[in-house]
């Protein structure tokens, strides 16, 4: 556990974030193995059934991600307060809450599987694989989201490193099971989603049975849960706001990937390509936002409001220097990036044209979200919530459509619909914070110990 209030502020949210990214690093890998595979290995068309896949997927998983982070800033406020008692009564209404969710969200992503890829006008072509791989991955989100729950909690306790271990062991078998399922068994797309759920549930088992018999405040046993109803509407209160915003925005992707997938599949695999290096590039950012909210939340929590200043600027500065490497090695190899996925000419055509235009503006997308990351940790989480589904579903959806097909840009414009979003959310987020409307919303002040 790593108490943040102490320290040289860049240097405590430097060290704190090195660790959740290089655990996003891994569980990024997760996708990207099982893309660079399929789409070598059983063609470009499976590529695009993978990728169609993963807009639905993250709008059924938004809400639990979202409330999960809530239920992260109470724990790292309670800690910063130095009150276990109530840190140990959150971790289990997190658990308790986010179990129930899981289900549900399985039993409704198996169940509208094929209605939702025919409402996104899939191609018929891809529409089997598609179906099969959604129904398979969403079979094994318990696990996944009982892992992200013990991450979630260990990182409000100041312990990074720890979910790195389990992520890196995670992510090894992921990439052996891809191999023996589809190289040797032949098991096609399916066997590269039953790698991933496999590999989710060995990593979740592994945690707990690490976490009960090591930690001296976790203890994932079913005998000792109990659910607390006032921590409940607290990680609701700050988690709510983050979960729709996070299921507006995967409403908003899937909105976009209907877009997309009027183009056909040779786009479809070019703009899957696309955002699997783009979720690659946009680590650093997750991580430094994460490692900030901690950071604040502690910092709040124990009154400390000069050092959360002092961190954000830190943490910007950090996240400048991010963008610019990134951006300057994806510009500089953007043809081989995507030839790991596919060798078909126009996929890399398409895919190496998305990764100029969208990363020359990817610094726009670290500040803003090192600024919600900031916000959040506050648990000011409205009306960022506002500023992003405004950035998403007035601008960038909007300006795809129009970009695309009424100037007849094709999917030229829809790439460009990208950087004019992130700049809108990130002027959003900069006028909110400086209003200074975000100050006073710490759960600590009115808990009892």
């Amino acid at each position: 556990m790593r108490d943040l209030t102490k320290g040289k502020e860049w240097k405590e949210i430097l060290i704190f974030a090195m660790p959740m990214l290089l655990g996003n690093v891994f569980q990024q890998l997760y996708n990207i193995v099982d893309s660079i595979i399929v789409g070598n290995i059983l063609g470009k068309g499976a590529l695009a059934a993978v990728g169609a896949s993963f807009p639905i997927i993250f709008a059924l998983i938004a809400l639990i991600i979202g409330l999960g982070s809530g239920f992260g800033v109470v724990i790292s406020q309670y800690f910063g307060a130095k009150q276990i008692m109530n840190v140990k009564r959150t971790i289990s209404t997190m658990f308790i809450t986010l179990s129930v969710l899981s289900v549900v969200m399985t039993i409704l992503g198996i169940t509208l599987s094929t209605p939702i890829f025919r409402l996104l006008k899939l191609p018929d072509e891809l529409m089997n694989d598609a179906v099969i791989y959604l129904i398979i991955y969403m079979a094994g989100l318990f696990p996944m989201f009982g892992f992200n729950a013990i991450s979630s909690t260990l990182r409000g306790l100041g312990d990074s490193k720890t979910p790195l271990v389990f992520l890196i062991i995670s992510t090894v078998m992921n990439i052996a099971l891809d191999m023996l399922f589809i190289l040797v068994f032949d098991w096609g797309i399916a066997g590269a989603a039953w790698a991933t759920v496999i590999s989710q549930a060995g990593a979740f088992v592994s945690g707990v049975v690490y976490l009960n018999r090591t930690h001296e405040i976790i203890k994932i046993r079913l005998s000792e849960m109990w659910f607390d109803k006032q921590i409940f509407k607290q990680g609701v209160r700050i988690g709510m706001p983050t979960g729709l915003q996070q299921t507006f925005v995967a409403l908003g992707m899937m909105a976009l990937m209907g877009i997309v997938n009027t183009f056909g599949t040779d786009v479809i695999a070019a703009y899957s390509v696309g955002g699997r290096i783009d979720s690659f590039a946009a680590l650093p950012a997750i991580a430094l936002s994460g490692a900030l909210a901690t950071f604040v939340g502690q910092n709040l929590g124990a009154g400390k409001e000069e050092r959360v200043r002092k961190g954000l600027i830190a943490t910007m500065g950090i996240g400048v220097i991010f963008g610019i490497v990134l951006t300057a090695v994806i510009i500089a190899f953007r043809t081989q990036l995507v030839m790991l996925f596919n060798k078909d000419a126009e996929v890399i055509r398409i895919g190496s044209e998305y990764l100029t235009i969208v990363n020359i503006f990817y610094m726009f997308f670290i500040c803003m979200f090192i600024m919600y990351g900031m916000l959040r940790g506050a648990g000011a989480t409205l009306i960022p919530m506002f500023i992003s589904l405004f950035s998403l579903w007035v601008i960038r959806v909007p300006l795809a459509e129009i970009f695309s097909h009424r100037m007849g840009y094709g999917e030229t414009g829809i790439w460009w619909s990208v950087p004019v979003a992130w700049l809108t959310g990130l002027i959003g987020a900069c006028i909110y914070y400086l209003t200074g409307k975000w100050k006073g919303k710490v759960v600590t002040h009115n808990a009892t110990s």
